[in-house]
């Protein structure tokens, strides 16, 4: 594993303002560690029972293919946490990636049972959390199959956007190609060329660090 080194505690836990009591108290109780961007922290197949709730920063779960392709599962900031799935003492699903210089808080599944002992609500805010990812993991299979690449692309940018007060919608960070075409499964030569031709028909508009999605994007390209 790429270096990580210890983190100091103060403010790290401001990130969690929004998240449970129960998940700010866990994240309390683990080790914090940051790591620096394109450090490993998870390897798909490999044995663990390590959960990292991520307060600085953002982590890149994906999985691995044949000649090296990749697919990705989803990117998570601040208040989200990754690794629960090894939990049962199975492998690891997923590899886990930074995206820029991170912060987490590590938390064995020892000292997990001793918070659900002190916290039984989380034990449910758990079991809410798989099942939304495998919820998630069934619909992004369904797009996958009856899709085309424009029609992931498309909802993947929908699902992305967030609304502004112009009537605009707006993503930030800007995704690059590269990252939506391990999102979308396909090349990032094919995402290159329907964005392009998304720009040029003044559906998309880059925008500082991110991407502005100006008109509503047409059912079929």
């Amino acid at each position: 594993m790429p270096h990580a080194a210890s983190a100091r505690p103060e403010n790290l836990l401001a990130s969690l303002a929004g998240a449970s009591d129960a998940l700010r108290a866990l994240a309390a109780r683990g080790e914090h560690r940051r790591y620096r961007r394109d450090s490993v922290l998870i390897n798909e197949g490999e044995a663990g029972d390590t959960l990292y709730i991520v307060l600085a920063g953002r982590l890149r779960a994906f999985a691995s293919g044949d000649k090296d392709r990749e697919i990705t599962y989803g990117v998570y900031g601040p208040g989200e946490y990754l690794g629960e799935m090894s939990l049962d003492g199975g492998p690891r699903s997923a590899s886990v990636i930074t995206l820029e210089p991170s912060t987490c808080a590590l938390v064995t599944r020892r000292t997990l049972e001793q918070h659900i002992a002190e916290y039984p609500q989380f034990a449910f805010e758990l079991l809410a959390k798989v099942i939304r990812r495998a919820r998630a993991a069934t619909l992004s299979t369904k797009q996958m199959a009856l899709n085309d690449v424009y029609g992931r692309l498309r909802m993947l940018l929908d699902n992305s956007a967030q609304g502004q007060l112009s009537g605009h919608r707006y993503i930030a960070p800007r995704p690059t190609h590269q990252e939506l075409s391990r999102q979308i499964g396909c090349s990032r030569e094919m995402v290159s060329r329907l964005m392009k031709d998304l720009e040029r028909g003044g559906y998309v508009s880059l925008d500082g660090n991110g991407l502005t999605l100006a008109a509503p994007l047409p059912q079929r390209w």
